[in-house]
Formats: C-alpha cells, sequence, structure tokens
C-alpha cells in the first residue's frame, strides 16, 4: 500500500503520532527535490542536468520511451533499478565516454535516486541496490582505457593545457571595434587578464563592476566565496568600450550571431567556451579553453612575482597548493633559461 493510500485509510492500530509522522512524511516528500536545487550552485545544477538529459538518452536507447524531468519530478524514478543503473556505466564506455565522466554522472544518478527514495518513488530495498553500483578506481579506469580505441574519449580532458605566449594574449585580446569584436575583447581580458571562470563570466551583470573604482567584485560559486578584482587598464578600457552594447539587466555578455551583430540572450557557460575554442583557432590556436587562459593569467603572475597569498585570493585557490605549483613552475623556467 502507498503513502497517500495509508494517509487517507490508515489502518485503525496506528497511535495518533504515527498518523502525524505519515502526514508530516508526505508534506516532505513533495519539496525534498526543491530543498536539494536550493542548497546547490547554479553550475552544479546545470552539470547535473546535463548528466541526467544523458541518462535520459540512454533509457532511449535500451527502447524505453522516457520524456521526463528527472531532476524535478520523483515520480520519473519510479521503475528504476540498479540493474538500470548498472547498464547506464556500461553504455556510456561503449559510446567512448570517458571512464571519470561516466563515474560523474553515475554519482549524480546514485544522488537524485536517493532523493527519490526519500519522495516514496524507489523502495529502500531498490535504493539500496541502486548504492552498491560502483564506478572504476583510477587502475581500473586505466585498464578499461587501455583495451579501448587510442581516440580521445568523449568528456575527456585535453592531456595538457594550451601554453599561450603574451603575443598570443594580446592578440585574443585585440578584437576588432565591432559590436561582437568589443565583448570578445571584454571576455578576453577577463579570462586572460583576471583568470576568471567560463561560469563565473557568464553570471556577471554590470552591478559586479563599479568603473569610478576600477573595481569588479564577484561570487565563485566553486569555493562560496565573494572576491574582489582592481580592474587591469586593459579590461577597463574593454569594458568602457562594451558599455554602449552591455545590457542594463541581466547577465552582462551578450550572445551573437553568425553575422558578428549581438542579440538579447546571452553568453552561457557552453556558449562562451565555444567561443574562445573560435577566437584561438581563429589566430592558429587549436583546442584553447577557457581554462587554458585561467592558466595563463597564473602563469604570468607567477612570473610578476605575485605572493602565494596574492595568488590565492586573486583566483579564489582555497589552498595554496596551487599558487606554489605556478610559482615553483616560474622558478624552474627562469632557472632553465639561465
Amino acid at each position: 500500500m502507498t503513502m497517500q493510500a495509508l494517509i487517507h485509510n490508515p489502518p485503525a492500530s496506528l497511535s495518533i503520532l504515527q498518523k502525524a509522522g505519515m502526514i508530516a512524511n508526505m508534506a516532505a516528500s513533495k519539496s525534498v527535490f526543491a530543498r536539494y536545487r536550493e542548497k546547490r550552485a547554479e553550475n552544479t545544477l546545470s552539470r547535473q542536468a546535463q548528466d541526467l538529459a544523458l541518462f535520459g538518452r540512454y533509457l532511449e536507447d535500451a527502447g524505453l520511451e522516457v520524456d521526463c524531468d528527472f531532476q524535478g519530478n520523483p515520480d520519473c524514478w519510479q521503475g528504476i533499478t540498479w540493474g538500470i543503473v548498472e547498464g547506464f556505466v556500461a553504455w556510456q564506455l561503449k559510446q567512448g565516454y570517458a571512464v571519470s565522466s561516466a563515474n560523474v554522472r553515475l554519482s549524480t544518478v546514485k544522488t537524485y535516486a536517493q532523493l527519490a527514495a526519500k519522495a516514496g518513488a524507489i523502495d529502500a530495498q531498490d535504493l539500496a541496490l541502486i548504492q552498491t553500483v560502483k564506478g572504476y578506481s583510477r587502475k581500473e579506469g586505466k585498464r578499461v582505457d587501455e583495451k579501448r580505441p587510442q581516440a580521445r574519449q568523449v568528456g575527456a580532458k585535453k592531456a595538457e593545457a594550451v601554453n599561450l605566449s603574451a603575443e598570443q594574449a594580446r592578440q585574443l585580446t585585440a578584437q576588432p571595434d565591432s559590436p561582437q569584436g568589443r565583448r570578445d575583447a571584454l571576455m578576453m581580458a577577463l579570462l586572460l587578464e583576471h583568470g576568471l571562470r567560463a561560469g563565473e563570466i557568464a553570471a556577471l551583470t554590470l552591478g559586479n563592476f563599479d568603473i569610478t573604482a576600477a573595481e569588479l567584485r564577484f561570487y565563485r560559486p566553486k569555493v562560496d566565496k565573494e572576491t574582489a578584482h582592481r580592474l587591469t587598464a586593459r579590461t577597463l578600457k574593454a569594458l568602457l568600450a562594451y558599455l554602449p552594447d552591455a545590457p542594463q539587466a541581466g547577465p552582462l555578455l551578450k550572445a551573437s550571431r553568425k553575422d558578428g551583430s549581438l542579440i538579447d540572450s546571452t553568453l552561457n557557460r557552453l556558449t562562451l567556451t565555444r567561443r574562445v575554442r573560435d577566437l584561438g583557432k581563429a589566430i592558429g590556436i587549436d583546442g584553447l579553453s577557457a581554462h587554458d587562459c585561467r592558466h595563463y593569467c597564473a602563469t604570468d603572475m607567477a612570473a610578476k612575482g605575485y605572493s602565494v597569498k596574492e595568488l590565492m585570493e586573486w583566483f579564489g585557490w582555497a589552498s595554496p597548493a596551487m599558487a606554489i605549483r605556478y610559482i615553483a613552475d616560474n622558478e624552474i623556467s627562469e632557472r632553465d633559461k639561465g
């Protein structure tokens, strides 16, 4: 008997407290997904949405007609078993996805399955079996990859960052004097001179900038921290040039058409990443990413003598390890030049 049926037709043997507890559970189950999402950063929710969209594709590929919001509707999880989840992992590897990506998506599915169980859509026994589905350790993943074709797996990260030269960085910030070019110049300045992440730039509004003080204040969702940057001269110049085209409310960077004109919609993390890749390709750099630009900024600042503390504050690192690595790499580079 379902919880709803028990509430409407409770056994006479139940005490008042037991009945009250059942009603409370039912009320809580209706909002369990919403409460979970309220506590998560937008970047996390966006990544989980993509994970669950792929889970839906897997179900469709298996011949199951599924058109459901796995991230928002607990009822979508009714009928999901450990065998289906186990099959999702195997399907990803067969499709050529990276082992690390498959592990992350498995974690997302297990998280939402647990929420669905709280909402009463999956029973405790099925949930316990779903939680036994395991991903691959590093050694196991290496063995799997050794047995697969050597072409790069879908979703795999690049083995190495693209190391930009100062001249290439200058070319990337020196964009044409057009609406799209002015937007791109500001975007690249924020990437190359401030080391912001793609998602951080996509979330910026005009309200994040104090032009008089030449300051940028923004939120880093990855570390849950507010950060302040003094705008570099190039970034301030690019911002002033872009102001006539900038929206007065909402995200700062407008999207554009193929002809270069700007439109009312805005760049998100993914479209921004694609634009960076295209700008890199235009000057002969294949596979340029927003993270490569952040890497350039950190390398450049370490070379200029910024301290561990200053690098940690600028890039939003919680641990000094990354700052120390860039400083050490610079010292090695300088020694090799000598």
